[in-house]
């Protein structure tokens, strides 16, 4: 009889006890882990380098507050937009990725406190900063703020010429990473 046991529970080890396999996917809201990590193939950019209090700290400095969840289909699309602004503005402009998984309500937070600009959705972007030494919101979208118009915003508020249009999409090079390349 034990031995009848024995081979009933390897044979369910072996079959994995009719469990699906986990697989990462763009396409759907099933946690992966580090969304910037896997689809934008950028893991530097969580945890961020500064808090918002410090990147406050420098108002000429423009500071990139992105409210995400690993676990929504749009932020993992919107990740590989952001690591692309890191890659063209990252030396000039401190990028803030806040899980709003950590967001604790609060009321009346502070100007240094993410939970301030947060408005209930994700993706949302929010661009601070202030040239007379004041913060001011920039920018505040939520949902798939395009390349072209992040640059466009950067682009006038460094005073420089923004880059070409480029019409550009999400596209798969692996099973699991994603990168902007023109459409």
């Amino acid at each position: 009889m034990t031995r009848i046991i024995a081979w009933v529970l390897a044979l369910l080890l072996t079959w994995g006890g009719g469990s699906q396999p986990g697989w990462a996917g763009l396409q759907d809201d099933r946690f992966d882990g580090n969304i910037f990590a896997l689809y934008a193939g950028n893991g530097s950019l969580v945890p961020p380098r500064v808090s918002l209090k410090e990147a406050l700290a420098v108002p000429a400095r423009p500071a990139m507050l992105v409210y995400y969840l690993d676990d929504s289909r749009d932020c993992k699309v919107f990740a590989s937009t952001v690591s692309q602004v890191q890659r063209f503005y990252g030396r000039a402009i401190d990028i803030i990725p806040i899980s709003v998984d950590s967001l604790v309500p609060t009321e009346h937070p502070d100007p240094t406190d993410p939970r301030r600009y947060y408005r209930g959705r994700v993706p949302q972007v929010v661009l601070l900063g202030g040239k007379d030494g004041e913060n001011h919101i920039i920018l505040d979208e939520i949902g798939q703020v395009s390349l072209n118009h992040l640059d466009e915003v950067l682009a006038n508020w460094f005073g420089i010429t923004p880059r070409q249009p480029v019409q550009v999409s999400p596209q798969q090079f692996n099973e699991v990473n994603v990168e902007l390349a023109p459409s």
